[in-house]
């Protein structure tokens, strides 16, 4: 019970409110105003602030230096066994956990490799991650990793947030957006090494990760016009990016090879959300004498067109042949089968990651442009397969 300190009256005091974060109180039989040490109310100090071990601490506790412990727990040939080992007991004694951010920033290093995709709406870029993530996990690196969204404003923050966590190389892959690089000069004249992968430009000196994009589209078309389709469109994705130029490029080369013409109307370039594909694809069905086969720049857009053309009574694929490009786990789902080019996603990912471990290794930062081209294969189902 609390007496007051003024005039000794003992069951007289009541509580007053709060002065500076200690309770006040006050005597009824003197009017009396006061507060007490917080040691006379232990359960209303404020909780103390979790300190977390140091070398320091187990230094004080083994009675070394600062230095014998930063050297036992560092490996160092020269600590006496028995020393090295009176610390490495106290440092699990008190749960030592080293602060590695701080050791990696001495050596300039902070084992982090930055990862930039623009999008997760399908299987391509989670498989190309899970590459990536197997070879650095096993090299003692992190992945970073941050989603564009398809913005090229989002790209570029992204970049920055990379740099100012001090990353030791960055891993991208281009927004549909994305026609100006300034962003990923940063990184050169930084000399933080940057690869490149799958949306690249030619505008930076970096290494570069694709498939021969030319070669799988010139591959789809080809398998198109000898199922016997004779106006083959192309829904492709927008020229700023160097994957669509070079599909189109393929699905050109393979027309002119069998003799087919290139019909403008059918070929169409841009931005490819699911909206924009539906748009682009009912103008192509809608048209008087309309497409007996698409090639697509993706699968979804490729779905996209197999979902309208049941909508609209268009049998695939006698009356419509579809290919797709990526191969997308639902592709072999939907009926009847989608045909589509399947890319290396998982070895995409463990060639940039060990690309980029090369050149931090060798202190190589930028490269002359060099690529590394992965091949694609066709896969074939009953979409592109017209009953002649």
């Amino acid at each position: 019970m609390i007496g007051c300190p003024k005039c000794a009256q003992v069951g007289t005091i009541m509580k007053a409110g709060y002065v500076r974060n200690k309770q006040r109180y006050v005597c009824k039989a003197c009017n009396y105003f006061f507060t007490i040490a917080s040691t006379e109310e232990p359960h209303k100090r404020q909780k103390s602030r979790r300190h977390q071990t140091t070398i320091i601490d187990i230094a004080k506790s083994v009675g070394v230096s600062n230095s014998t412990v930063s050297r036992a727990l560092h490996g160092h040939a020269d600590i006496n066994p028995e020393t090295r080992q009176a610390i490495l007991d106290m440092a699990a004694q008190l749960d030592y956990q080293p602060n590695q951010l701080a050791y990696n920033l001495v050596k300039s290093r902070t084992n982090t490799i930055g990862m930039i995709v623009p999008e997760f709406h399908n299987r391509f870029f989670p498989n190309v991650i899970m590459g990536a993530h197997q070879v650095l996990t096993e090299q003692g690196y992190n992945l970073t990793i941050m989603q564009s969204n398809e913005s090229f404003a989002v790209e570029v923050a992204n970049t920055k947030a990379m740099l100012a966590n001090r990353i030791d190389g960055l891993l991208i892959s281009l927004t549909q957006e994305t026609n100006s690089f300034e962003h990923l000069q940063v990184f050169e004249k930084r000399g933080i090494p940057l690869v490149l992968f799958n949306r690249v430009c030619d505008d930076v000196h970096a290494p570069k990760v694709v498939v021969n994009d030319f070669e799988a589209a010139f591959m789809a078309v080809e398998h198109l016009i000898k199922n016997g389709y004779e106006r083959i469109a192309h829904l492709g994705g927008p020229l700023n990016l160097l994957v669509s130029r070079e599909r189109m490029k393929g699905y050109r080369a393979a027309m002119e090879k069998y003799g087919k013409p290139v019909e403008e109307e059918l070929v169409i370039q841009g931005m490819l959300s699911q909206q924009k594909a539906r748009i682009y694809g009912k103008y192509l069905l809608d048209l008087e004498n309309r497409p007996d086969a698409i090639f697509a720049v993706n699968d979804s857009a490729a779905i996209e067109i197999m979902l309208m053309a049941k909508e609209k009574g268009i049998r695939v694929p006698d009356e419509l042949g579809v290919v797709g490009f990526s191969d997308n786990p639902e592709s072999a789902y939907i009926g009847p089968g989608l045909t589509t080019v399947r890319q290396p996603t998982i070895e995409i990912g463990k060639t940039t990651a060990r690309w980029i471990l090369q050149m931090i290794d060798d202190e190589e930062e930028f490269s002359d442009g060099e690529e590394r081209i992965l091949k694609t294969e066709l896969i074939v189902r009953g979409s592109s397969l017209r009953h002649r």
